[in-house]
């Protein structure tokens, strides 16, 4: 008898991960008054949380509509991108997006970078951006009241919503904002800021460069495994073959 698992559920950060460069980054280094690194220094030293970070940070940003399409154009994305979401589609296996970064931001980017894997994408968690005037207008709907960071996007709560039938997790991400959300994997993926993290904090995990890297030890890590849809099986129940 195999004992089979549940189909695992993905969740991907965005900036740095799926983006070749952190967005948020870009448009304050190109359109922000030079104090929003003030605010990044108190998020990184643990003074602030990274929404008010955030809040702080866009409300020095001077762009129009037009200069933050053009820059939002010119962001790449991993090539792997579509491998990974080629092989989600083909293993049913759901994709979230959470990030600390901008729905606006995301969805433009993800228009032009996903074509027909888009399926594949479940959903987006991730802070909010109003354009309609100057200064930007942030929200954070991920949750701002239950969050005990003060994170733009808890990635954790978002994590554990999203998976109410306590499937296994993969969780890929690059940055400092993804320290939380990989005590709640059973898979890391981890490079730059959050890799340095892992290894400093005994977090097992797997060193990437590319998500193509990424579909390639995944697939590897679910062959390894039984895993079945969960409208074709019953909880905790061994299946004969």
């Amino acid at each position: 008898m195999i004992k089979t698992q549940k189909t695992p559920i993905l969740f991907l950060d965005f900036d740095g991960t799926i983006s070749k460069r952190d967005v948020t980054d870009v448009i304050l280094e190109q359109y922000a008054n030079e104090k929003w690194q003030a605010a990044e220094t108190a998020w990184l030293d643990g003074r602030i949380g990274s929404r008010a970070c955030l809040s702080e940070q866009m409300s020095l940003v001077q762009a129009t509509r037009s200069q933050l399409h053009a820059l939002l154009d010119a962001i790449e994305i991993d090539e792997g991108l579509s491998t990974l979401l080629d092989l989600c589609n083909a293993c049913n296996v759901a994709a979230h997006i959470i990030s600390d970064g901008f729905d606006y931001c995301i969805t433009r980017i993800l228009a032009r970078g996903v074509n027909g894997q888009r399926s594949a994408i479940k959903s987006v968690c991730a802070s909010h951006l109003e354009l309609s005037k100057l200064p930007w207008r942030t929200e954070f709907p991920f949750f701002r009241q239950s969050c005990a960071h003060g994170c733009a996007t808890c990635k954790p709560a978002v994590m554990r919503l999203l998976n109410p039938k306590n499937a296994p997790v993969i969780f890929v991400g690059d940055g400092f904002s993804d320290r939380y959300a990989v005590e709640c994997a059973d898979l890391v993926f981890a490079k730059n800021d959050l890799a340095r993290y892992c290894g400093d904090n005994s977090i097992e995990h797997i060193a990437y460069t590319t998500l193509s890297e990424v579909a390639t030890r995944m697939e590897a890590w679910m062959l390894a495994r039984t895993f079945r849809r969960d409208e074709d099986m019953r909880d905790d129940l061994p299946i004969s073959v």
